[in-house]
Formats: C-alpha cells, sequence, structure tokens
C-alpha cells in the first residue's frame, strides 16, 4: 500500500488508500483533546472518550462506590474510571452507561455524536467487512492486549481493551476486550454495541443491557 505525506498548513495527514490519520484534534468539555481519523467518508476520534461533563457543563453522575450495584435503578446514567481508578482513563477512556450517551445533553463534543448502529455497520463494512476490520482498527501489537494477534492499526483508529463495567458492580476484561456503544437500542433493555476480543479476530455486533458501562467513540457529525 502506498503511504503519502502530505501537508496542509498545520495540519499532516498520512493517506492509506481512502483512509487518512489526521493531526487535527477535537476537544471535550473537560479540555481533553483526542486525535481524529478519518475513514471512508466518516471521521472519528482516535480514542476512547473520557468527559465526565455533558456538553452543557452538567456532570454525569457516577456511583457512591465504584462496584455499587445498579441493576434496580432505572435508565441509570453514569460514568466510571475502570476499576475506579482514574489513572485507567487516559488510555482507555470512561465507561458510560447506554443511557448516559444517549442523553439529549450529549456527551460528545459540539459536532460530534455517538455512532448509530448503521454508522458502525458503513465503517465495517467500508474496511472489507467484520474480520478485515478487525486488524485495520485495533491497536499494534501487544502493549495494552494480553494477547498478540493480527492487529494494523493501518487506519489509527487504535482499538484498545477498556472492558466493561457489569451492571451488578464488577469491572471485568481490560486487556481482553473493548466495547463500544451505539445510540440504537433493540428494546427497552437493551441497546446495540461493537465489542472486539483479542482472541476472536472480528468485530462482533451484539445487543446488551443498557445499565452496563462500556466505552464510546464519538463520530463527527
Amino acid at each position: 500500500m502506498l503511504y503519502e505525506k502530505l501537508k496542509f498548513g498545520a495540519v499532516f495527514v498520512l493517506s492509506l488508500g481512502l483512509t487518512a490519520i489526521s493531526a487535527q484534534t477535537v476537544t471535550d468539555i473537560d479540555g481533553n483533546s483526542y486525535t481524529t481519523v478519518t475513514i471512508g467518508t466518516q471521521s472519528w476520534m482516535g480514542s476512547n472518550l473520557k468527559t465526565t461533563r455533558y456538553r452543557n457543563g452538567d456532570l454525569i453522575g457516577t456511583t457512591s462506590f465504584p462496584t455499587k450495584d445498579i441493576r434496580g435503578e432505572n435508565s441509570p446514567k453514569y460514568q466510571w474510571a475502570y476499576d475506579g481508578k482514574e489513572s485507567n482513563v487516559a488510555t482507555y477512556g470512561r465507561l458510560y452507561t447506554w443511557y448516559a450517551t444517549t442523553d439529549s445533553r450529549g456527551v460528545c463534543p459540539v459536532g460530534w455524536h455517538v455512532p448509530a448502529d448503521a454508522e458502525w455497520s458503513i465503517l465495517t463494512t467500508f474496511l472489507g467487512g467484520e474480520i478485515v476490520a478487525y486488524s485495520k482498527l485495533k491497536e499494534a501489537g501487544e502493549f495494552h492486549w494480553i494477547k498478540y494477534d493480527t492487529g494494523t492499526n493501518e487506519t489509527g483508529f487504535t482499538a484498545l481493551p477498556g472492558g466493561i463495567r457489569n451492571s451488578r458492580g464488577p469491572f471485568d476484561d481490560i486487556g481482553s476486550s473493548c466495547n463500544w456503544w451505539s445510540s440504537t437500542e433493540l428494546s427497552a433493555y437493551e441497546a446495540w454495541y461493537r465489542q472486539m476480543n483479542y482472541n476472536s479476530s472480528i468485530v462482533f455486533r451484539y445487543p446488551y443491557l443498557k445499565r452496563n458501562g462500556f466505552s464510546v467513540r464519538c463520530i463527527k457529525n
């Protein structure tokens, strides 16, 4: 594949066919900065969302202690650092319930949104399908993953295994899986999400309970 480095003023772009890793950034309400990547016709954040506030400045709640069971709560809107440790946020971002990600106040920066299920499908289809897309999206090597496999990260998407926060309370799977909400619900209790595992070279599409904490990748409007 031909790699070409182009310069547009202060912006550098690394072209990979119809994908581009850009030096442009977007900043959330908390001041966290994200490199953006263009893949086909879509522009994505190059890392998971880290904000603790909605776009209007309102705080996104969190539980009184990190592993509190929230199964009995109605439409809980929470965010967590994995295992309650803020040191995990810089690398893996935060974990959000689906209810928080779809709140009308917005978790993504202005001009960005939580991708719909169909937008995730556009991404994987453009990259050649769910099996081929896995390698192109996943961080190369095993620095953060518990096992090395076929990741090339040629898109710059840099999929990292941030794990999940179960609605029962436990945090699981850091180092072994990444899970991202879509904004599309399946039922009153479930919504669609995408998952990548260290031991399965495919981008899975599953529904899951909205009370669980997953990562968020924002996409440009």
